[in-house]
C-alpha cells in the first residue's frame, strides 16, 4: 500500500471521522443500506465524491461487523486520453481495484441534437452500470451523490417541475430485477468532501464529456441549473445557517392535513375528496 493511501484512510477515521466516517456509517444504518452477504458494486465515476465512497467502503469492509463484497466499477464512456490516465492514476494511488469497461455514451449523445444530453447521458450511464454490476454478480450498486445533491434535487423539483420529490437514499431496480441503488454518502456535505480533497493534496476529473472537455478539473458550469440551486442555497444560508437541515428535513416531515394534493402510484388524493366529512 502506497504512503499516500495509507494517509487518505487515517484522514478519513481520525480528521474527518465528524465531517465523513460518522455521517457515512449513519446513513448505512438508518436506511438499512448493507445486509449480510450484499455483493456491491461502487460505482467510480473518477470525481471526487465516488472515489472517496470507495474508501470509505474499504474501511467500512476492513473495520464493520457486516460481511459483504465489493467490486469498484468504472465505465469509461468516451474519455480522453488524459482524464482516463487521471482515473487509473488515482485508482493506483489510492489503492482501489477498479473494475474498468468502455461503452460508446458519449458519441451516442453527442449524435443527438434533441433533449437534454446530460440527463440522456445519466440514464444510459445507470443503465449499463446495472448491466455489468449484474454481469459481476453483484446486487447492488452505490452512486456517490451526497448531501447537497439532495438538497439541490428538492428544489429541483419544486422550481422546475412543479412537485415535491427527493433524490432517495435506495431504490429497487425498474429494469433489473434484484439490483438496488444505494447512496452511502447520502448526510456527507460537499463543503467537507472538498476539504479532505485539498487536505490529503488530491486531483480527480469532474464531468470530462465531450461537451465540457474543458471542465476535467473545473467545477464551473454557468449553465447548469443545479449550480444555480447550489447559489441559492449559499445565499439562503448567509440568513440561516440551519436552511440545508430544514430542507433536508422536510421531506421526511410531510404533513399530510396541511397540504392540497399527493399521490402514490395510480392513487391521488385531493384535500376536498374529504373536507366535508371532517
Amino acid at each position: 500500500m502506497s504512503e499516500l493511501s495509507e494517509n487518505v484512510e487515517k484522514s478519513i477515521i481520525k480528521k474527518f471521522r465528524k465531517e465523513i466516517w460518522r455521517p457515512f456509517v449513519k446513513a448505512i444504518n438508518d436506511y438499512d443500506l448493507i445486509k449480510e452477504n450484499d455483493k456491491i458494486a461502487v460505482c467510480i465515476s473518477g470525481g471526487k465524491d465516488s472515489f472517496l465512497m470507495a474508501k470509505c467502503f474499504q474501511e467500512l469492509k476492513r473495520h464493520g461487523k457486516i460481511k459483504f463484497d465489493l467490486e469498484f466499477l468504472v465505465m469509461n464512456p468516451g474519455y480522453n486520453d488524459i482524464n482516463s490516465e487521471i482515473i487509473l492514476k488515482n485508482a493506483q494511488d489510492l489503492n482501489v481495484p477498479i473494475h474498468v469497461f468502455k461503452t460508446d455514451i458519449f458519441n451516442i449523445v453527442a449524435s443527438l441534437t434533441d433533449g437534454n444530453p446530460c440527463y440522456l447521458c445519466a440514464r444510459m450511464r445507470r443503465g449499463h452500470l446495472y448491466n455489468e454490476a449484474k454481469k459481476l454478480g453483484c446486487n447492488k450498486i452505490a452512486l456517490g451523490h451526497h448531501f447537497d445533491d439532495v438538497i439541490e434535487t428538492i428544489l429541483l423539483s419544486m422550481f422546475y417541475s412543479g412537485e415535491i420529490k427527493t433524490m432517495m437514499p435506495k431504490l429497487h431496480s425498474d429494469n433489473f430485477e434484484g439490483l438496488e441503488l444505494i447512496r452511502p454518502m447520502y448526510l456527507i456535505k460537499e463543503n467537507d468532501i472538498k476539504s479532505w480533497v485539498k487536505y490529503n493534496n488530491l486531483t480527480f476529473i469532474n464531468c470530462a464529456c465531450r461537451f465540457t472537455e474543458n471542465c476535467s478539473i473545473n467545477e464551473d458550469d454557468s449553465t447548469s441549473k443545479r449550480l444555480e440551486m447550489k447559489k441559492l442555497v449559499a445565499q439562503l444560508r448567509e440568513k440561516n445557517k440551519y436552511i440545508e437541515k430544514n430542507i433536508f428535513k422536510s421531506v421526511a416531515n410531510v404533513n399530510l392535513t396541511q397540504i392540497i394534493g399527493y399521490h402514490k402510484d395510480d392513487f391521488k388524493y385531493n384535500f376536498l375528496d374529504d373536507y366535508d366529512e371532517k
